[in-house]
């Protein structure tokens, strides 16, 4: 099965040149830099804007699927509800495409966006776009690419517990490297101490 049997994929909103700022606007824009593996999207860091291009706003909605085109790693980041806490509607940075289940597909409620994203972020999909990217300096995957991603669909049950395990797997991570930072900065202060003693 391809990504497009079940999914419409468009590029994110066509700003021209740099983002605008906006302070008092009621949009914002996910850009490259507010989008992380390990902590998603966060939305408190998105810019707000205005939209000034030609093409009516396709703004995101929870369940779409935000996948970077460009960069040495095309990773797929779900939205989650925590878009509605943010009161904001939102675009996509042109960087990004946005996958979007298809309403009219029977099969929407046995897909869960959560477990596509998952999907899109493993070895096979992932070397998929490595083989399929163009450029030298910068890598870059076209739509068409995108849409003839291979996706395989088991049961929703096992999408469920894949979807946890990963949730799981994700905080456990989160947990080790702020463990990690801890010890560093533990290990700074000593230095610091050390040399500060030694001065007196």
């Amino acid at each position: 099965m391809k990504l497009k049997q079940i999914a419409t994929i468009n590029a994110g909103y066509p700003f021209r040149g740099k983002i605008p700022e906006v302070s008092d606007s009621s949009v914002i824009a996910v850009q490259m830099k507010d989008v992380s593996l390990a902590e998603g999207i966060r939305w408190s860091a998105c810019q707000k804007t205005e939209l000034t291009g030609k093409r009516p706003p396709d703004y995101l909605t929870t369940g779409d699927i935000l996948v970077a085109a460009r960069g040495n790693h095309n990773y797929a980041i779900p939205i989650d509800s925590a878009l509605a806490t943010t009161n904001k509607q939102a675009v996509a940075a042109p960087h990004f495409f946005v996958v979007r289940l298809k309403s009219q597909n029977e099969k929407k409620q046995g897909i869960l966006p959560e477990f596509i994203a998952w999907l899109l972020n493993q070895i096979p999909a992932q070397r998929y776009f490595e083989q399929n990217a163009e450029g030298t300096l910068t890598k870059s995957i076209r739509r068409s690419v995108l849409e003839e991603a291979p996706i395989v669909i088991p049961p929703l049950a096992k999408q469920r517990t894949i979807v946890a395990m990963a949730n799981t797997l994700r905080e456990e991570q989160r947990i080790m490297q702020q463990m990690i930072n801890n010890n560093e900065l533990m290990m700074s202060t000593i230095a610091r101490d050390l040399h500060l003693n030694r001065s007196h």
